[in-house]
């Protein structure tokens, strides 16, 4: 059908928009919703329905909603203030509240179908093609399969299904399919690749639940719908002491394994992939792959990514909070200049982030992170407990908290949040970071025995910075074995010849207690490391 408003054309089986005859590029899932409102012109559509026909019924933040409406205005020269043609209904829906005529109900010629699967892929759909997806990942959590002989235990069996779902939904960068078409599945055999083209996901979650006696069973695996091949299974043995508890638990560590696997996946198929044509949520993957590498290099090409991302699509948050992040880092570890210009800007990245979506744990955290930076502790510390607060199972947020208390001196609680995250998330790209930052912490509060466990432990994950051996030199030089430390930093200069006492204060720019700043440097002048 196509129609007519005002000196607007919409065709809404060619998927495309012009204005006095010149066509205006547009984002297909744009189109969609605005084909949506107008044909339905007569009344309210409300939110539920937006999500069930643009997005097919996931999961989206109000953020997603707000940032396609906020496109399609924008295609009609409308916005927020003078709701010209797109009006919102507060809390409610929308009403398209132009004028639309139907210009000419000739048929015409629908696209081929692996083109039109490829046009309605949306948010995290995946077309039907194969090709690459553009858009963000999208993941249906099937409900775990009860395998108890007491049909009594399906209600635990559900429970666990509904936990996921509802903290895997925390992770704002991820499109969870909503549980009521998940449990459609239930009891149900199916077919992967009919389930991936009816939900139009890229990733399927299932497992199984058995109790014996007083012990439960839970087992999950993360499967690709693409490839049909599993990316992650665990286990999980628990006693029955508190069901709710053990739920609760379950959940939470599941949910927290998960995450970083499916971003491990998502960063490998771009890489793999390499679309000509890159799409902003591509360069998303492809600049985290480069930030996770965690080298001065990748950092640079991180950050340039970054900024593609947001010229791309300026109403991507990801893209500008991820940058002020590895901004932080490339001052922290590598050359990025340490300017409180450059301080400003990473503040201001994020500050654009949350205005984007300020219910999203992740920029929360990371805006922690670069008030960290700035010294700004207090801030930091109530930044990453909002962040908790949105998505506990987040590990990351459990260890920029577990940063912002030991730079407080609040050692004993920064430890048992180290802990949490490392417990919560043993396969993150970043735990070599949590054993880091904590034998850091262990070395501010004297326990140096342990700062060594940690950094060794630290030491053994390829993709560690140079800061774990310098802790480890530390450490061993402030406990008295001195000749060890002198190995350590050894071999530590000779990796990386411009290390030295006055290098390290430039780089701790973030400690604020000279107490502990101090206590560092005795540390490495002990152990041989040149001023």
């Amino acid at each position: 059908m196509r129609y007519r408003f005002d000196d607007f054309t919409l065709d809404t089986q060619r998927f495309e928009l012009a204005r006095a005859g010149a066509a205006i590029h547009a984002e297909p899932q744009v189109i969609e919703l605005l084909a949506l409102l107008v044909e339905n012109s007569h009344r309210m559509v409300s939110k539920d329905e937006i999500n069930e026909k643009v997005w097919r019924g996931r999961v989206v933040s109000e953020a997603a909603l707000s940032s396609r409406i906020k496109m399609a205005r924008q295609l009609l020269d409308d916005d927020g203030s003078t709701q010209r043609y797109i009006r919102t209904i507060h809390k409610r829906g929308f009403r398209f509240v132009g004028e639309p005529e139907i210009a000419d109900d000739t048929p015409v010629p629908m696209p081929a179908p692996a083109a039109a699967e490829s046009m309605l892929a949306g948010d995290g759909a995946v077309a039907g093609s194969g090709a690459g997806m553009s858009d963000r990942p999208s993941v249906a959590v099937l409900p775990l399969v009860n395998l108890s002989q007491d049909p009594a235990q399906e209600y635990f069996a559900d429970g666990v299904t509904t936990d996921i779902i509802s903290r895997l939904s925390r992770y704002r960068w991820l499109d969870v399919v909503a549980r009521n078409t998940a449990f459609g599945y239930k009891g149900k055999s199916f077919d992967l690749r009919e389930l991936r083209a009816a939900l139009a996901v890229a990733y399927v979650v299932e497992g199984t639940v058995q109790r014996g006696g007083a012990r439960v069973r839970v087992s999950v695996q993360l499967i690709d719908a693409r490839s049909g091949h599993s990316r992650w299974s665990e286990r999980y043995n628990r006693g029955l002491d508190d069901l709710f508890e053990l739920q609760d638990e379950i959940a939470e560590t599941i949910v927290a394994r998960l995450e970083p696997e499916i971003g491990f996946a998502e960063r490998n198929r771009v890489v793999h992939a390499r679309p000509a044509n890159l799409q902003a949520w591509d360069c998303y993957h492809l600049a985290t792959f480069h930030f996770f590498k965690f080298t001065g290099p990748d950092n640079v090409e991180a950050q340039r990514l970054l900024l593609q991302c947001q010229q791309m699509d300026p109403l991507m948050g990801d893209a500008h909070a991820w940058w002020a992040y590895a901004a932080i880092l490339g001052m922290v570890y590598w050359d990025t200049p340490v300017t409180q210009q450059r301080l400003d800007a990473a503040l201001q990245a994020c500050e654009t982030a949350l205005l984007l979506d300020p219910q999203n744990a992740t920029f929360l955290a990371l805006r922690a992170r670069v008030r960290l930076a700035r010294r700004e502790y207090d801030m930091a510390i109530a930044d990453n407990e909002q962040a908790l607060q949105l998505n506990p199972s987040f590990a990351a947020a459990h260890c920029g908290l577990a940063d912002s208390l030991a730079y407080e001196t609040r050692y004993d609680e920064a430890i048992v949040c180290f802990e949490k995250a490392i417990a919560l998330s043993p396969n993150d790209p970043q735990v070599w970071a949590f054993l880091t930052y904590g034998a850091l912490t262990q070395i501010f509060k004297g326990d140096y025995d342990r700062a060594i466990e940690w950094a060794e432990r630290a030491s053994g994950i390829p993709n560690c910075q140079y800061w774990t051996a310098s802790h480890k030199a530390v450490a061993l030089a402030l406990v008295g074995r001195v000749d060890e430390a002198r190995v350590a930093a050894a071999t530590l200069t000779t990796r990386m010849p411009e290390f030295s006492c006055a290098f390290v204060r430039e780089k701790l720019f973030y400690l604020k207690d000279p107490q502990q700043i101090e206590r560092y440097i005795d540390g490495l002048r002990t152990a041989g490391v040149r001023e």
